[in-house]
């Protein structure tokens, strides 16, 4: 079984979970090759009206693998330029998905996990859930996924949370505009099914052309934009910032600036 899990039903609903449960669907290479893919996939398919985007287990993403990580410290500037690019790709992929995609947030989400759930259409979550832009705790930003998140939550909500590192509330992330509703685990399901229902009656090309409209009239990220977020991310990995919050986090410590 691979990183990423896809089944279309006879409605033409596709369900794309993230499947890495045990590593709570942290991200690494392969499975952000996989969506960029599968993105690509669903666009094309005439059959498929809807995609929802969830995770298997207890979290939705918890944002970048650790051994992703671990690599990606003795990595040189281009090679670190070229997972940023890959994850940017994602992203811009998922964002531009010529179909309707519905996030079930099923979970705590983190990092990139949270940048997945600002390219979606609508997300609902699950209202025990915690998420959190947690990056500059490692002395890093959140740079690629920021075009999204900040065009989900506008300036001004986005400022709360981009540059703090703290965890924030399902009933939050609602406010912050990242997910629609905040609902109780045993209604998920039937939150995503009124959210699929009235696409089914709708016309696909009416539907993918009103997508497109709204990403031409919102100011969708463009490629000057997503560069920029990747020199920005890769100045951060060469920072002593960096090396000391992410060092601090493989040997189990706190970095320097923290408290106590």
């Amino acid at each position: 079984m691979g990183p990423v899990e896809l089944n279309v039903d006879d409605r033409g609903v596709a369900w794309l979970k993230l499947n890495r449960p045990d590593l709570h669907n942290s991200m690494n290479s392969a499975m952000i090759v996989e969506l960029t893919l599968m993105a690509g996939r669903l666009g094309r398919d005439p059959a498929v009206r809807v995609v929802v985007l969830t995770g298997e287990g207890r979290s939705f993403c918890a944002g970048a693998d650790l051994g992703w990580m671990k690599a990606q410290m003795e990595a040189d500037a281009e090679s670190r330029a070229r997972e940023a690019r890959a994850l940017a790709e994602m992203l811009g992929a998922l964002d531009r998905l010529p179909k309707p995609l519905i996030g079930r947030i099923q979970g705590q989400a983190y990092g990139g996990g949270i940048g997945m759930m600002s390219v979606c259409d609508v997300a609902v979550g699950v209202d025990s859930a915690m998420f959190g832009l947690t990056e500059v705790k490692l002395g890093l930003i959140p740079a690629t996924i920021g075009p999204y998140v900040v065009a989900r939550m506008g300036p001004a909500r986005a400022r709360r949370v981009f540059f703090s590192g703290r965890r924030f509330s399902a009933r939050e992330a609602v406010e912050l505009g990242l997910l629609a509703r905040a609902v109780p685990e045993a209604d998920l399901d039937a939150e995503i099914e009124a959210e699929i229902a009235p696409y089914l009656g709708a016309a696909p090309g009416a539907v993918a052309e009103s997508k497109a409209l709204v990403a031409t009239l919102g100011g969708a990220p463009d490629e000057a934009q997503i560069s920029a977020t990747i020199d920005a991310l890769i100045g951060r990995w060469e920072s002593a910032e960096a090396a000391e919050g992410i060092g601090a986090f493989f040997d189990k410590r706190k970095p320097k600036w923290a408290d106590g």
